[in-house]
């Protein structure tokens, strides 16, 4: 249907305008997983064995025999049972506490039990921190949805929407929270759709990120991307002007150092190599200056002990330098005007005067199905009144 209506000049395939909304699960809200707490409860378990076999250490510990002691950091349920088999032989015919005794019962009974339902939720949990017990693929999220506009923790899915001249050219779903993770998988998806590359892609701050800046400049898609602190850059004077920001010191390329406003040079002490939550790597660069001993802008330079240590990511700073002249300039003001209502105004539409905010179905390909219809019937819509 995209490309019926491409066809006829009444989108554009070429520049793609992107925002994402959360839509509720049709799930109950309080029947969480979290995956906080099954790290938590194994950790526990860890813990309460090594109680029990300290215990031991101390019944034997008039005794010149000790039994071997058994693995703790394997918490699966074949080691459990077997690490507490052998406290219990361990302890056999000698005179023990009662309450130790109550606690390698519970724990024979209990943890293997546990530890099994622990992997099968780990399992359903994937890189997640949460789901649902009714709709295992939904995801616990903040959602908007009260009349003062606070937050309430509900399970839900990450819509993701690519417009343009405000009819869906795109859509996906995401079981994680954040927009920044979701941008890849999107863009990639509509590629894989309609085999062909947009030209621009148009954002909010929200999916500024080092992985998704080096991914379209991969593509050579041209990215009006915004990133955080970049309003602040524009609005606020005394971030512009503040000479003792990392951004605002001088910097010489040839010789990889940077100069503080008293002119003493920071050079390079350390390089390492970071990884994000999502397993992007990146490099950092990390400088200090000779001697801030005596130096009469101490006070307002830094309040750190020692000398001024200030890191680099010298990749980022080179892409959020092509994305704030991209924005700034005249085609990234009208894209960035154009974007809000062009996407923003779809989304509000289907969410506000349709009243899609809740999925009826379960399971993502249900989902998935469900939205697709929406898409469908929003385009159809836009087509008949246009």
């Amino acid at each position: 249907m995209v490309l019926l209506l491409a066809d006829q000049g009444v989108l554009s395939l070429k520049n793609l305008f992107v925002d994402g909304t959360k839509i509720e699960a049709n799930a109950n809200r309080f029947t969480f997983v979290w995956g906080k707490s099954i790290k938590n409860s194994k950790e526990r378990i860890r813990k309460q064995l090594r109680e029990l076999w300290s215990y031991v250490e101390k019944v034997y510990d008039q005794e010149q025999l000790l039994p071997n002691e058994p693995d703790f950091e394997a918490i699966d349920p074949a080691e459990v049972a077997k690490t507490i088999y052998t406290i219990n032989e361990a302890l056999k015919d000698k005179e023990i506490d009662k309450k130790v005794k109550q606690k390698l019962n519970y724990a024979k009974k209990n943890w293997p039990g546990n530890l099994k339902k622990y992997q099968k939720q780990e399992a359903i949990l994937g890189k997640r921190n949460s789901y649902s017990k009714t709709d295992p693929d939904a995801t616990f999220m903040q959602m908007k949805d009260d009349y003062m506009q606070n937050g309430q923790l509900k399970p839900g899915y990450n819509f993701q929407a690519s417009t343009n001249n405000q009819f869906i050219t795109n859509y996906t779903l995401a079981q994680t929270t954040a927009d920044t993770t979701t941008l890849k998988d999107h863009l990639q998806e509509h590629i894989n759709s309609y085999d062909q590359t947009p030209q621009s892609l148009t954002a909010v701050a929200g999916y500024g990120s080092k992985k998704n800046y080096t991914d379209l400049e991969e593509k050579e898609i041209t990215a009006y991307v915004k990133y955080n602190y970049f309003h602040k850059e524009q609005r606020d004077k005394k971030h512009r002007e503040n000479p003792f920001h990392p951004d605002n010191l001088f910097y010489n390329k040839e010789t990889d150092t940077y100069y503080c406003p008293m002119g003493q040079a920071m050079k390079k002490v350390k390089r390492y190599e970071s990884e994000t939550t999502t397993g992007f790597k990146q490099q950092i660069h990390r400088y200090q200056a000779a001697n801030c001993q005596g130096c009469p802008l101490r006070g307002s330079c830094h309040k750190a002990k020692g000398n001024r240590i200030i890191e680099r990511n010298h990749n980022l700073i080179r892409l959020k330098k092509k994305a704030r002249n991209l924005l700034l300039s005249e085609e990234g003001i009208t894209h960035r005007k154009r974007r809000c209502w062009d996407v923003e105004a779809v989304i509000g539409n289907n969410k506000q005067n349709m009243g899609f905010k809740r999925f009826m179905l379960r399971g993502m390909d249900k989902v998935t199905t469900g939205i697709g219809l929406i898409a469908m019937a929003h385009n159809l819509k836009k087509f008949s009144i246009a």
